[in-house]
């Protein structure tokens, strides 16, 4: 059986922890023959997107990737928003996949993907990243980009599509209204820890490992957040909040660990603010990695925008904190995390106080977490569930 996952919507990043990323890498492990055909666009320095080169290589994991260049009938910035690839059709009849799973459907040569369909038998699956969060926030993007063009994409592949998957409710609720994918086609495919990478038996010798490299005496409570460190995400003020505590005399035997690139704007104000002994900042950990600094710590906090580092936190049974945005309640298990309804500099510090003060509310947590995160949101089931094998 073969598997094609496209990545032919937004761009593909070699060797992240993305959910395009770790699909394919289950998928081969589980014994199907797996590509994965991309667009040329890419992080160029792991923060700033670009372009390659088209042309096929072998990913980390030993999967053929092919990044098909953009048709020339336009100018490129035209034709990267239309999504308009030259030889889609020509890979997949190379390829003759069984299974053609797509990482978004936002792409005009879909309609490749259609012809494909028609002339084979084959199962296509269908996943949305997209939500008014990250997306469609501008007038053209709206009412052009996703209610025209976008949905015109996503209507041409529906009568083939086994599945439609939004990532989190908001997204399969955009599906539905934005798209008019009929609900009966919609279910939820949630991001999560890629549990291929480690045991869980282990987590506290990873733990050991990570606190000995940073000189964090094992008895001491640890708190994590990271990411891309944009303003957006409103770790600065999370780092602001703790070490006023700190001063303050309020923690002690606490620490913070931090990790991203931030971004420009964020340079200084990390850089200054990460100075402090009981922070603990790491500008980059490979993805691969990012595991034991969870396993070292026993809360996470995301005070901002969501990324896919909430789920991954959850399926690896790190009690966490969100700021509550619509669409991310599935996160909840019954305890496993708190919602926060402000995300400003007093009540990030009420929420550390609280923390502090309460520790059988955090022992309840992590409980819950332990139990119930990885078996919802561990990638060897998701990716199971994704092709809806049982």
């Amino acid at each position: 059986m073969k598997i094609a996952h496209c990545c032919l919507a937004n761009f593909y990043i070699d060797n992240y922890s993305y959910q395009e990323n770790i699909l394919p890498k289950i998928h081969k492990s589980l014994g199907y023959e797996v590509e994965i055909i991309a667009s040329t666009e890419t992080y160029l320095d792991n923060l700033k997107l670009g372009y390659v080169l088209p042309g096929s290589y072998l990913s980390r994991d030993g999967i053929k990737v092919t990044r098909l260049p953009y048709l020339r009938l336009l100018p490129h910035v035209i034709v990267k928003k239309l999504r308009l690839y030259k030889g889609l059709y020509q890979k997949l009849n190379s390829f003759k996949p069984d299974i053609i799973f797509l990482h978004d459907c936002q792409f005009l040569s879909i309609n490749s993907i259609v012809r494909y369909a028609k002339k084979n038998e084959v199962k296509i699956y269908v996943d949305c990243h997209t939500d008014f969060v990250n997306s469609a926030r501008g007038w053209l993007s709206r009412n052009i980009l996703h209610k025209i063009i976008y949905k015109y994409c996503a209507k041409r592949i529906e009568k083939y599509a086994v599945k439609f998957y939004g990532t989190s409710p908001l997204r399969c609720e955009f599906l539905n209204k934005v798209y008019g994918i009929k609900k009966d086609k919609i279910d939820l495919l949630p991001f999560g820890a890629d549990d291929s990478l480690f045991n869980y038996v282990d987590k506290d010798n990873y733990r050991e490992e990570i606190l000995q490299k940073l000189k964090i005496p094992t008895k001491d409570f640890v708190f994590i957040t990271g990411g891309k460190i944009d303003k957006r995400k409103k770790i600065h003020i999370l780092l602001k909040a703790f070490s006023d505590l700190v001063d303050e005399n309020f923690l002690t035997n606490f620490h913070l660990i931090v990790f991203g690139k931030p971004t420009e704007e964020m340079k200084h104000i990390i850089s200054e603010l990460s100075t402090h002994q009981y922070i603990h900042y790491i500008e980059w950990i490979d993805s691969k990695d990012l595991f034991k600094y969870f396993f070292a710590s026993d809360v996470a906090i995301f005070p901002g925008t969501h990324s896919v580092l909430w789920e991954e936190a959850v399926g690896l049974g790190t009690p966490s904190v969100f700021y509550s945005w619509n669409g991310i309640q599935h996160l909840d298990k019954g305890g496993n995390c708190l919602y926060i309804q402000k995300n400003d500099y007093e009540n990030l510090k009420k929420t550390l106080k609280y923390l502090i003060s309460n520790p059988h509310v955090v022992k309840k947590m992590k409980e819950i977490s332990a139990e119930l995160g990885p078996k919802y949101f561990s990638y060897s089931n998701i990716a199971r569930q994704a092709i809806e094998i049982d």
